[in-house]
């Protein structure tokens, strides 16, 4: 059902039209543009033969994220953060590896670093989300081709309240005028992470519940888009 809250007349539990396309660049292990909506964000997944000195002595390997809005992704340009990461992108940067280690198997990658890049080309609200969703499938490209395989799909989506309604996948005018936002990240097996923030005044038990049940029907409908992509790389997850 269409609806006026939603500047595009979307239903309050509907995604934004989701996109994942595969091999994007030619020279990483597994490469994915995610598109939800206006938001579009390149996933790249890196081997690296070599770990951190905090997993030397782990025998295992490790697992680690970069982020980026590139000049060009907002309404204005976005300087490059020449001097080091911000506040805003150190966050993001954390959450996507927290994230993704939740599903790969540490101890079998041995003494290597699975990176992962999320570069936004462009940002129209959910970038994290839609980082965490895509570079998924870019890290299960990337153990395809060591022999191994992801454990879990992990997927995340933006839900909110809006002037009283609880509503899913915030676009960036849903965001900036929103009264609460939160993060959903998911496995099939349960929640990963939940970040959740009241912009004004606190927010109820009850909006809490139908926002986490939002992002778990949210997260089941892009696991399904995850598995698919793979899939057509003869990849099961």
């Amino acid at each position: 059902m269409m609806h006026t809250l939603r500047p595009d007349g979307r239903a309050v539990d509907a995604l934004r039209p989701v996109s994942i396309e595969l091999g994007i660049q030619a020279n990483v292990a597994g490469s994915v543009l995610v598109r939800f909506g206006q938001t579009h964000v390149l996933c790249a997944a890196t081997i690296e033969e070599r770990v951190p000195a905090h997993r030397l002595e782990s025998g295992g390997g490790w697992l680690t994220a970069e982020y980026a809005m590139l000049p060009g992704a907002g309404d204005r340009r976005v300087r490059r953060e020449r001097a080091g990461v911000g506040g805003r992108t150190a966050e993001i940067q954390r959450l996507i590896g927290r994230s993704l280690r939740a599903a790969v198997d540490l101890g079998a990658l041995g003494g290597r670093t699975l990176w992962i890049d999320c570069d936004v080309l462009s940002a129209d609200g959910g970038t994290r989300c839609a980082s965490i969703t895509g570079a998924t499938v870019a890290a299960a490209i990337a153990l395809h081709g060591l022999g191994q395989r992801l454990q879990a799909p992990v997927a995340a989506v933006s839900v909110g309240v809006r002037a009283g309604h609880v509503i899913a996948d915030l676009c960036y005018a849903e965001d900036a005028s929103c009264d609460v936002d939160l993060n959903y990240v998911a496995t099939p097996a349960g929640i990963v992470e939940i970040q959740g923030t009241a912009e004004g005044k606190p927010f109820s038990r009850d909006h809490l519940l139908r926002m986490i049940d939002f992002g778990g029907r949210a997260c089941e409908q892009l696991f399904a888009l995850q598995r698919q992509a793979l899939a057509s790389v003869g990849i099961t997850l």
